[in-house]
């Protein structure tokens, strides 16, 4: 098995500055990712939205890193573990950009999946909104995670705000160098945190 994508090549004609690979939440699909990319207003990147293996329960177009039903919470986390990992790691000889000049970014599962595996890769950065902590995902002895972006909203009744919390209270004492903004919102993805990403993907691949 391998992950299905799309690729947004830059805007420009020249090669690629860095790369952005993107993570949907549970039951949205690479497509939903594509629909923010005019926003991020990045023409000199490219953006890589892989979908997620595995079918989501609800919908017919809907993907899932894993499940998070409570009967079968968790179940399918190794594999795409490893798809996803295997896929970062592919990226290179496919577009030319290497992993020191790439963001990974996700949202709700695809922010928890960004945690789990991009702290185990020499990534340019980590971006998370509305995520969280698989348990275990990050290793006390890990003291190589990528400078991390997180983004959460208040009012987040999918995700609770705690779930930041933690999750930057983990980085920290690792001493990863870690950019965290709470917004007045609920679970989802505003502009002014499509702002916050831009500015800090600049900031980490100049």
């Amino acid at each position: 098995m391998s992950l299905q994508f799309v690729s947004f090549p830059p805007a420009t004609s020249q090669p690629a500055t860095g790369l952005i690979v993107t993570l949907h939440g549970w039951g949205a699909n690479a497509e939903d990712v594509a629909s923010l990319l005019p926003y991020f207003n990045l023409p000199d990147y490219q953006f890589v939205l892989p979908n997620a293996p595995y079918p989501y329960p609800y919908t017919a177009l809907g993907r899932s890193w894993y499940d998070l039903r409570v009967e079968n919470m968790y179940e399918g986390l190794p594999e795409s573990r490893e798809l996803l990992k295997d896929f970062l790691l592919s990226l290179e000889s496919s577009t030319g950009v290497p992993l020191s000049r790439t963001i990974l970014s996700g949202f709700s599962q695809g922010g928890a999946m960004t945690f789990d595996v991009g702290s185990k890769l020499p990534l340019a950065g980590l971006v998370v909104m509305s995520g969280y902590l698989h348990p275990e995902a990050i290793s006390p002895n890990n003291t190589n995670i990528p400078p991390t972006l997180i983004l959460h909203g208040t009012r987040d009744e999918v995700v609770p705000l705690q779930a930041a919390l933690k999750a930057r209270t983990t980085l920290e004492s690792l001493g990863v160098p870690v950019n965290y903004h709470e917004f007045n919102t609920g679970h989802e993805i505003n502009l002014e945190m499509l702002d916050l990403t831009r500015n800090f993907i600049l900031n980490a691949l100049v």
